[in-house]
């Protein structure tokens, strides 16, 4: 006999629909079969699949060691998200965690590495994220049959820098609800071509381009164009680079919106070709081997957060910058 408790993340789903969730590929016509014969009782009684599932109920299921592993253990080798987890977490290897709980995990992705995947194939940092969960027991195969950990703000494939992943639906839900509301403070490191000398507040409305996947930042309104805020102050300038560094602070969140942002007012950022010049782009790759923007999302500040998260309202997290980052400051 097996026992299967519900948690917070199953309660308020009905019984049949859970057992559907939990033995993969049965059938309607086993599973009321077996709950009919008493193999499937739900705190100790008998159940007809109709109840509504609450947290602390204790399923007992009389099946022989063999059947319930045959339902469970070969569905769950051949569960994509299980696969394709173990396998970021091989490929990618070790990331920096610059923070983990019970409910949330920090993540500084490195610079090339998807958020989320883009196509079938791909294996994103929201793979890496099981993998990692599962590797260091604090996830299960079971768990995943109700909720799946991920990301909670993507950066893009050539940023680097702090992730928020959710690791339990409450965690998932506050921390979406503060990028949401944008209470949440997210500070940005990064260099820009010339001589910055002074800081801005700067606001306009960013279009895109869906054929191009490139923004276009509008001083106007306009149709489909998302309203944009963005303040920056310089850090050091690097006279022998002709280069700033630039700490800025994202009140919106929306597509390239520090490189287009930051490009509208003379300032693009190094080695972004998308929206900075092809000369300045190619001299660049060539003096300071830099491929991609130099863009890294340095730390974040927590806002009043509701329990279970109340003991991390205010704080502050950072991650590191790149070898890249040190490189070209030292170079």
């Amino acid at each position: 006999m097996k026992e299967i408790r519900i948690t917070a993340s199953d309660e308020k789903q009905k019984l049949i629909k859970y057992l559907h969730k939990y033995f993969q590929g049965t059938s309607d016509g086993f599973l009321y079969k077996m709950l009919r014969k008493k193999n499937i009782v739900l705190n100790g009684a008998k159940a007809d699949g109709k109840e509504l599932l609450k947290e602390g109920d204790v399923l007992s299921v009389y099946f022989s060691e063999e059947t319930f592993e045959k339902l469970r253990g070969d569905i769950a080798l051949q569960d994509p998200v299980v696969s394709d987890g173990s396998a970021a977490f091989k490929q990618i290897g070790a990331l920096p965690v610059v923070f983990e709980n019970e409910h949330i995990i920090l993540v500084n992705k490195p610079s090339g590495l998807l958020s989320q995947k883009a196509s079938a194939s791909d294996l994103s940092l929201n793979e890496w994220l099981i993998g990692y969960l599962l590797d260091q027991r604090s996830l299960t195969v079971e768990d995943l049959r109700s909720f799946h950990p991920s990301v909670c703000n993507r950066l893009d494939r050539n940023t680097s820098g702090l992730v928020i992943c959710g690791k339990t639906p409450v965690g998932s839900r506050i921390m979406s609800a503060i990028l949401k509301d944008r209470s949440v403070h997210k500070y940005y490191h990064l260099f820009v071509e010339g001589h910055m000398e002074k800081g801005a507040h700067v606001k306009g409305y960013l279009k895109k381009d869906h054929e191009t996947n490139k923004v276009s930042v509008l001083t106007a309104p306009s149709e489909d164009a998302d309203v944009i805020e963005t303040s920056y102050q310089p850090i050091k300038y690097f006279r022998s680079k002709n280069a700033t560094l630039v700490e800025a602070c994202l009140i919106t969140g929306k597509t390239h919106q520090i490189r287009a942002h930051l490009a509208s007012e003379g300032f693009p950022l190094v080695g972004d070709l998308k929206y900075g010049s092809k000369a300045d782009s190619d001299r660049r790759k060539k003096e300071d081997h830099i491929f991609s923007q130099m863009l890294h999302a340095h730390h974040i500040v927590f806002p009043e957060l509701p329990a279970p998260l109340s003991g991390l309202s205010g704080q502050t997290f950072i991650a590191d910058e790149p070898h890249e980052f040190l490189a070209f400051q030292r170079g």
